[in-house]
């Protein structure tokens, strides 16, 4: 009995949950003409997956496909890939630490595209499992239409993923993304030639992948690499180095053992120019 007690106090913690919810009621407070927004799409939920669930679903509405539609097929994922929450919960709390120009989980959870289209993704991709391709797909139109962001359903990506910006990012079939990750607009994850077979990037844990770079074909970018801003990758990137540059060279070490935390491309510039 006891084991059970302890168990249910253990599951009802739920700390970025909270975060969000404490958050809205701030911005209720301090700004009453939200008030609405913050009811319809946090405060009148009872847990973070069904909010979240409503946020896109409100976000990815269309005459084609209305969000009460959306809403039922994310909570048909949900029920066979209940991991999606904690991955997303591990996504905003990976955005809150690494973003200074974010200070509230509420903020990044009701705004932020980057958060929103990754989310969208992970429904989709779910769906797509599911055998449900179709839907998989027209949601992916979706959110390229909605957020400028296109990932293709059945490309894997882990969490803790930051998607800082997001406008422009570009993410292929067979492409797989490790755990967290950050990167920024303007990427992509491309492949080479008409090859039906593997045929994307395969990005490590821990990677930083600096704005408008391009990583192409089927090579593996190490665990806690970097990749300079505007870098095109056609061979494979070593673990815990700094690559830049048309074609991508390694310039140097990585630098910090966590680069997608740090979020430092400044020192990118300097190794490249230094």
């Amino acid at each position: 009995m006891s084991t059970n007690l302890k168990t249910a106090n253990v599951t009802a913690m739920d700390p970025v949950w909270d975060a969000v919810v404490s958050g809205a009621r701030q911005v209720v407070a301090s700004e009453p003409s939200l008030t609405n927004l913050l009811y319809s799409n946090v405060l009148n939920h009872d847990g973070f997956e069904d909010a979240l669930a409503h946020r896109l679903a409100e976000r990815l509405d269309h005459p084609d496909v209305s969000a009460d539609l959306i809403r039922q097929a994310f909570r048909e994922a949900l029920e066979a890939r209940p991991e999606i929450g904690l991955e997303a919960r591990a996504d905003l709390a990976a955005t809150l630490e690494r973003d200074p120009a974010l200070h509230k989980a509420v903020d990044c959870f009701l705004y932020f595209k980057g958060f929103h289209a990754i989310q969208t993704h992970r429904f989709a991709h779910a769906l797509w499992l599911m055998g449900r391709k179709d839907f998989a797909l027209y949601l992916q139109s979706r959110s390229s239409a909605v957020f400028q962001v296109d990932i293709n359903p059945a490309a894997r990506i882990g969490k803790g993923i930051m998607l800082d910006h997001a406008t422009g990012f570009v993410v292929g079939e067979t492409a797989t993304i490790g755990d967290n990750v950050s990167i920024l607009q303007g990427v992509t994850l491309g492949g080479t030639g008409k090859s039906e077979e593997d045929r994307h990037p395969k990005i490590g844990n821990g990677v930083l992948i600096g704005a408008h770079s391009v990583v192409l074909g089927n090579i593996r970018v190490g665990d806690c690499a970097r990749i300079g801003a505007g870098s095109v990758v056609v061979k494979e990137v070593p673990p815990r180095v700094t690559v830049a540059g048309v074609p991508a060279r390694i310039i140097g070490e990585a630098g910090t053992p966590h680069p997608a935390s740090v979020m430092d491309q400044l020192a990118m510039v300097q190794d490249l120019t230094g």
